[in-house]
């Protein structure tokens, strides 16, 4: 697992899938709102399983 979610995407995922999650804690719009753990740990971890299948990748690769 290769990391390949860097940056503003990794930022954007943590708060969406924070906000998804006490939208669900507070019973609005539940349970459709408990995906956001999916973001959040996409996020936390900088790998997106998605990505892999599709060949994405927002994190800068390091030059040697």
């Amino acid at each position: 697992m290769n990391a390949n979610v860097g940056g503003i995407d990794k930022i954007l995922r943590i708060v969406a899938g924070l906000v998804l999650i006490a939208l669900a804690i507070m019973g609005i719009g539940a349970p459709w709102t408990w995906i956001g753990v999916v973001p959040l740990a996409t996020g936390l971890m900088g790998w997106c399983p998605a990505y892999s299948i599709f060949g994405l990748n927002t994190c800068p690769m390091k030059k040697a």
